[in-house]
């Protein structure tokens, strides 16, 4: 892999030895106070962390994988004026703080040299039970090519302490890893927002602990996906104007209702109001990256009405973007499958394989095949690197249209797609998996186990229709493809960077 030329390569068979110590630095645990704020940083922690970063060697990669515990008094907010959906809240401390001891996982480049500068914090999604890191499966392979460093931040008390969850199966830190996380404490989900300040602080390198090794972060940017994307919106509305603490936002598949500035469990937003926007006078960048299921949505029980990102949809400005992006699914088979496996050009068929909709992923059995698209990953690679060269140079990322919508028949009643003659949203973020299609791609309709919800559904064409399709067989769909794939680059929605990988995946993942 290289940062010179652009491309994502895999390590070589001889990195991969010579790299392979590196994945995890251990050492002589160092504790320093941090001041202003009093925020203790002990580490780095000896062993692996609990995070599922990638089944590959990062040290391959010219990378160091570190945790450290950090430590606090957190404060709680609460909100001063009414909570309108125009998302232009103020917010104040409570006046109550409570102590905290949580983690963060660092990946960073081993030498300095290779460093862009930019490091990004991702909110953990605890969804599932546990802490999960959506946003760097499916962004790493930016963050590693381009030399940036990755943050985990256990924001919630889930991730750490267990509670409601999709998955009642998993275990958070302190049953994955007892002896590991004995000491960490979380006083509960109103001290979050504070605790994700400080983690901010500290990879800015406040007090004598730097979590970034040798390296000095000249942005610090914030990411989160699904539940983390609710929190992170009330964070842009009410906490980021108190805070001032992140350059940038990348808000990943959040819906039309967020977290209550009082923070609470998952649940506690069915209190919140619906078709919440980003406030117009926000003071930093913000890139929001929806699937079809996110914009769409669904009545969710506890709910009365739709809670879709269309009853919060909102204007482009200077300092917002969003990119809606059509026939994606909020979990898809690269999220829950084959991300985990991409390690470069090396890993492709591993990747492909994987990401091909099966009846049964990661222990789901589902009732129709997953949503098996590569759009969602590759556009949301393509958002990170924009929200970078945005608050590196002020250049905004391109604008998106909207993915097409019918408004509700009634009240109470759901948005609808507008499709073409494949079943196929129109409008959005257009892609080469939808414009040169080989199946109906959803963002909703499945149904089965545990987030079966989430997932989407791949609806295969049938011998008929492909080759009335693609005449040419093969050769054909890839020539098509190819096309299709150059105007989604020239239009500033996927990398070149990533062409020549995205092109062997259409070939290996073209219908038997």
């Amino acid at each position: 892999m290289s940062g010179r030329d652009g491309a994502f390569r895999g390590p070589s068979r001889r990195a991969v030895v010579a790299g392979a110590s590196a994945l995890v630095t251990s050492g002589a645990s160092t504790v320093a106070s941090a001041a202003p704020g009093a925020i203790a940083v002990s580490g780095p922690i000896a062993g692996k962390p609990v995070l599922a970063l990638g089944s590959y060697d990062l040290g391959a990669f010219g990378y160091v994988v570190e945790e450290f515990f950090l430590s606090g008094a957190a404060r709680s907010f609460r909100a001063t004026t009414p909570l309108e959906v125009d998302g232009r809240w103020k917010a104040e401390p409570t006046g109550q703080t409570a102590a905290y001891t949580t983690r963060i996982v660092v990946v960073r480049p081993a030498q300095p040299a290779r460093f862009n500068g930019s490091v990004v914090l991702e909110w953990l999604n605890v969804s599932g039970g546990r802490d999960g890191c959506p946003d760097w499966t499916m962004a790493h392979r930016e963050i590693l090519r381009s030399g940036g460093a990755y943050v985990g931040v256990s924001a919630q008390r889930v991730g750490i302490e267990g509670g409601p969850s999709l998955n009642t199966s998993s275990a958070p830190l302190k049953k994955a890893d007892p002896e590991r996380y004995a000491t960490l404490s979380h006083p509960g989900d109103a001290y979050a927002y504070d605790m994700f300040s400080d983690a901010g602080r500290v990879a800015r390198g406040q007090g004598s602990a730097k979590v970034l090794g040798a390296l000095s972060a000249k942005q610090v940017l914030a990411m989160g996906e699904s539940q983390s994307a609710a929190y992170l919106t009330t964070y842009v509305n009410a906490i980021d104007p108190l805070a001032r603490v992140f350059d940038g936002f990348l808000i990943h598949s959040r819906a039309g209702v967020v977290a209550p500035v009082e923070g609470g469990s998952f649940g506690t937003m069915a209190n919140m109001p619906v078709g919440i926007r980003i406030r117009t006078d926000v003071r930093a960048p913000v890139l929001t990256v929806l699937t079809e299921t996110d914009v769409l949505g669904m009545i969710r029980p506890g709910f009365s009405a739709p809670t879709g990102y269309w009853t919060a949809r909102q204007p482009d400005s200077d300092r917002l973007r969003t990119w809606e992006v059509p026939g994606t699914a909020h979990a898809d088979t690269y999220m829950v499958a084959a991300g985990v496996l991409d390690a470069g050009p090396d890993s492709l068929p591993r990747v492909a394989a994987a990401a091909l909709p099966k009846l049964e992923v990661s222990g789901m059995k589902l009732d129709k095949l997953p949503n098996s698209s590569l759009a969602h990953p590759f556009v949301l690679t393509a958002g990170y690197a924009a929200l970078v060269r945005w608050v590196q140079t002020g250049k905004a990322p391109v604008r998106g249209e909207p993915i097409q919508t019918l408004p509700p028949a009634g009240a109470g009643e759901n948005a609808t797609l507008v499709v073409d003659e494949h079943g196929n949203a129109k409008g959005g973020v257009r892609n080469p998996w939808l414009d040169v299609p080989t199946a109906r791609l959803a963002g909703s309709g499945n149904s089965g186990g545990g987030f079966a919800f989430l997932i989407g559904v791949t609806e295969p064409f049938d011998r008929a229709k492909m080759a009335s399709l693609y005449p040419g067989g093969r050769s054909d769909y890839l020539k098509r493809f190819d096309q299709a794939l150059g105007s989604a680059i020239e239009a500033g929605f996927i990398l070149a960077a990533d062409r020549d990988d995205i092109r062997t995946l259409a070939e290996l993942m073209y219908p038997a």
